[in-house]
């Protein structure tokens, strides 16, 4: 790998990468000093874990009181005597809450269901955004004190950067623009940054997959990938979700070390939580109308701690300690307060996150864009012994070498975002659906489809004949694109009245379906999604009125949608000419619930 170079800024600087985790959260930073090599380290203590040697993660845990206050949270939320204390006060409890981000659309509804259903709701009054707020806050205390405390000089080291640090935050593959405007706000909110032009520089985004690569290119990528070019699938296997991406290193012919994404990355909500939740379902059935019944949640927190973790055989017979000597039941396979499970029965909790694994490797190996032999497995949930046996042994026979990186895997995202603001791997991304707008085109007398849409054909202002709700593609799925290229597709709207221009709002649209060249937005309608309306100001803009053959007075406003998608943040804006000239517009992006 290339070496990293010294840092060529003028004043020290504090990097934090906050990996907020469906279960467990960590924290990663560098302090860059002016001509020193910046070096990547994790926050390994926390409050509350302080006897922990080398904790590198904290619960994802927040109680609140009945005011709304936050009042324990992380390690500190899990500690001796504060599940009796928040019994006694009347506390809520917050956990989970980073599923309640994830976006909703016509391509996981089943997913969606289950996830609805098990998922613990939100405190009564506080919205996932000031949730994730609270949290960011706790996590950037917590690296304070550990700067503080650890490093020589330490308050004033903090005092010195405290005001300017650039903060990276991670999330899954599936999030998009909506979820990261909340985590902005959540950002702000949180009081990381303000929000200012200036402010909102200091905060970037990393895709958990593309965090994993770099994490995985520091520690140990196969030689195969490195030298010979072979493509890798990374899964970076966490709490709550399971995301997939594939990459290979580019034929630049330098030293240089760069990578690019060959297919589009996968997101599935199939991390450890969901074999937890599996075993919960059947406790319900296997303990329903027993002595032990109302245990049944505190059983599956036995088990989620201890016999899942430590799971490695299904022809031995498992055990959940979870009461004393005195709990005994032969018809419930209780005895001295442990529940045995024949070995199958929990091989079957972990099934389905093994089968989606699988299928995605081969899927994203299928989709590449160029042949891939390695798979590395990362992540808090790629600690299973199990969990790395089966995904192991069912890619063999599809001539894929499966690998974990030796060092801490649990750390891999907030490592990896440290080295994506260092390094920045990645040069291209893959689009992962199919981006364009809706727009109206001539109608063709002669074209079926079209005399099949009558309803949807009218004359427009300049005298025309058209037809509306035509898809047209901007960005098809499955493109690579590099960082700076830019897409853009013409457009134009006309109205009788000017004042209609002043604030003008234009809607992008994606579409997630099976058709490769969608057409018609009532084809397969259910399956095209908004993904963010922009608002520009046009007051200053000067419009010539025009005359139609009919002789009516129109403005006529002809301008292009341009997309930028090689970045880890999408970014969209409106082009038009003004006396021969291209303006571009300061366009504000808005977004469904952000």
């Amino acid at each position: 790998m290339t070496p990293r170079t010294p840092y060529r800024g003028f004043r020290r600087k504090l990097i934090l990468a906050l990996d907020v985790g469906t279960t467990y959260s960590g924290i990663s930073y560098a302090v860059l000093d002016p001509g020193q090599v910046p070096e990547i380290k994790p926050v390994t203590r926390f409050p509350a874990h302080e006897h922990i040697s080398g904790a590198s993660k904290i619960p994802t845990i927040i109680y609140y009181d009945r005011e709304g206050q936050v009042r324990a949270v992380g390690a500190e939320a899990t500690k001796e005597g504060i599940f009796e204390t928040a019994e006694d006060e009347g506390w809520v409890k917050a956990e989970w809450f980073k599923l309640h981000l994830r976006p909703v659309n016509a391509t996981n509804d089943t997913q969606q269901q289950v996830i609805a259903q098990e998922i613990p709701p939100l405190p009564v009054g506080r919205t996932v955004t000031q949730v994730v707020a609270d949290f960011l806050a706790y996590l950037v205390y917590c690296a304070e004190e550990y700067i503080k405390d650890t490093h020589a000089n330490g308050p004033d080291l903090w005092a010195s950067v405290c005001g300017d640090m650039d903060f990276v935050l991670s999330h899954p593959n599936g999030w998009e623009g909506a979820q990261q405007a909340q985590m902005r706000r959540a950002a702000v909110i949180g009081g990381l940054i303000p929000d200012t032009q200036v402010g909102q520089s200091r905060l970037s985004f990393v895709t958990e997959g593309e965090a994993s690569l770099h994490f995985t290119i520091q520690n140990g990528l196969p030689e195969a990938v490195t030298k010979k070019g072979d493509g890798v699938v990374v899964v970076d296997a966490g709490g709550g979700t399971v995301d997939i991406s594939a990459y290979g290193r580019t034929q630049n012919g330098g030293r240089e070390t760069t990578f690019e994404e060959i297919a589009p990355p996968q997101c599935h909500f199939h991390g450890s939580v969901f074999v937890t939740i599996h075993a919960g379902v059947y406790l319900e059935n296997f303990l329903k109308e027993s002595a032990f019944q109302d245990d049944i949640e505190h059983i599956q927190r036995c088990f989620d701690k201890t016999t899942k973790p430590r799971f490695r055989n299904s022809s031995e017979q498992q055990f959940i300690k979870f009461g004393s000597t005195r709990d005994n039941d032969p018809s419930c396979n209780i005895r001295f307060g442990q529940l045995k499970l024949e070995g199958s029965e929990v091989a079957s909790f972990f099934e389905p996150s093994v089968r989606c694994i699988v299928n995605g490797v081969l899927e994203q190996r299928r989709q590449a864009h160029r042949p891939v032999t390695h798979v590395v497995l990362v992540g808090g949930f790629a600690a299973s012994d199990w969990l790395f046996a089966r995904v192991l042994e069912a890619l063999r026979p599809h001539g894929m070498l499966v690998v974990r990186p030796e060092n801490h895997v649990n750390k891999a995202v907030s490592d990896g975002a440290i080295s994506f603001y260092l390094d920045h791997f990645v040069n291209s991304r893959v689009s992962k659906l199919t981006y364009g707008n809706f727009c109206h085109i001539p109608f063709v007398e002669t074209d079926p489809e079209h005399r099949s849409r009558m309803n949807q054909v009218f004359t427009s202002l300049s005298g025309y004949r058209r037809i509306s709700d035509v898809f047209d593609i901007i960005l098809p799925k499955n493109v690579q694109v590099s960082e700076l290229k830019e897409f853009r597709k013409p457009y134009f709207r006309e109205s009788e009245r000017r004042i209609d221009f002043q604030k003008a709002t234009f809607v992008v649209w994606g579409y997630r379906g099976a058709i490769e060249k969608p057409r018609w937005r009532d084809v397969d309608a259910p399956f095209f999604t908004e993904i963010c309306t922009i608002e520009v100001d046009l007051s200053a803009l000067t419009l010539q009125p025009m005359r139609s053959e009919r002789g009516m007075i129109f403005f006529r406003l002809d301008y292009e949608i341009v997309l930028l998608f090689g970045l880890t943040e999408f970014k969209a804006l409106i082009a038009y000419r003004e006396n021969g000239v291209e303006k571009r517009s300061q366009a504000k992006i808005l977004y469904d619930n952000s």
